[in-house]
């Protein structure tokens, strides 16, 4: 495990298991939380990146937050499952940082970790099985809600087997940059643990030693995307954070990012996710 991953927070949104027949077909999903898949019985497959993963049983799946994908089933298929986030506060997300693997081999201790994980949180099963029935505001408020009323040898046993699933996933994680030019690293850093600040490329090249032009230059080059996209990018996922974790008002939400321009905020956050901050709180309403 990298050294510096220490201490991650989590907080624990849903476990439980669920047998389908052909009802797991959803499409364009994109959630700010991480989800862990272990495969008990049948087949499926998700789409990632263009990616196409064959969800097999006794293998542990893990999908990042904000990884936009596809759900298909064409048979019987039974899981269980864990939904959780990391609980970030002026600091990088290992999720920022590493790219994790989607798929290892599982062990008959992870399926008892599970099961474990599912017997003390009783209560926490999803409601309904469809996206955009529990991926919303006010479904996403109860469930950490639920978290808060936990007992403390409850929260520390939860903690102590996320740790333990996700461990296998750390061994086997890779820098998001290709290269691991340190430069690029040393600015991601800084984005990452300053997101709420405005942040100019006069700072970032800056930091890492080297012109304005230059720097856009090697950004782009491990990052495949401009500095400001990335910038944007990276606010956009704050934003949607802070939209279903609190009652701020989207102003109050677009000022806590530095995104003075209330309709500029309104345009990135569509493109990022589709929908106008405000429907993106509205969706609950049909519930």
């Amino acid at each position: 495990m990298p050294k510096d991953l220490e201490n991650p927070k989590f907080i624990l949104l849903n476990v439980g298991y669920s047998e389908l027949n052909a009802n797991w077909n959803w499409k364009k999903i994109y959630s700010p939380f991480a989800r862990i898949y272990y495969v008990s019985e049948g087949d499926a497959t998700i789409y990632i990146n263009e990616a196409t993963y064959d969800l097999k049983p006794d293998h542990l799946y893990l999908i990042p937050p904000f990884t936009l994908h596809d759900d298909e089933c064409k048979s019987y298929f039974s899981l269980y499952y864990v939904h959780f986030y990391e609980d970030v506060i002026n600091r990088e997300s290992m999720f920022d940082k590493y790219d994790f693997p989607i798929e290892i081999r599982a062990t008959s201790l992870d399926m008892m970790l599970v099961r474990r994980l599912w017997d003390i949180n009783p209560d926490r099963q999803l409601r309904d099985y469809d996206p955009q029935l529990y991926d919303n505001p006010p479904t996403f408020s109860q469930y950490v809600a639920d978290n808060n009323k936990m007992s403390r040898r409850s929260k520390f046993e939860t903690q102590g087997i996320l740790y333990q699933l996700l461990s296998k996933f750390y061994a086997l994680v890779k820098l998001k940059a290709d290269s691991k030019d340190i430069r690029v690293n040393n600015v991601l850093k800084y984005i990452h643990e300053t997101t709420e600040n405005n942040i100019t490329l006069t700072q970032l090249a800056d930091i890492a030693c080297v012109t304005i032009d230059h720097f856009i230059r090697i950004f782009k080059k491990e990052m495949k995307c401009t500095p400001l996209k990335y910038i944007n990018m990276k606010k956009i996922e704050k934003a949607q954070l802070l939209l279903l974790t609190t009652d701020m008002p989207i102003r109050e939400v677009a000022l806590e990012l530095s995104l003075d321009n209330i309709s500029y905020f309104n345009r990135i956050f569509k493109y990022y996710t589709g929908r106008t901050p405000t429907e993106y709180r509205k969706i609950g309403n049909k519930f």
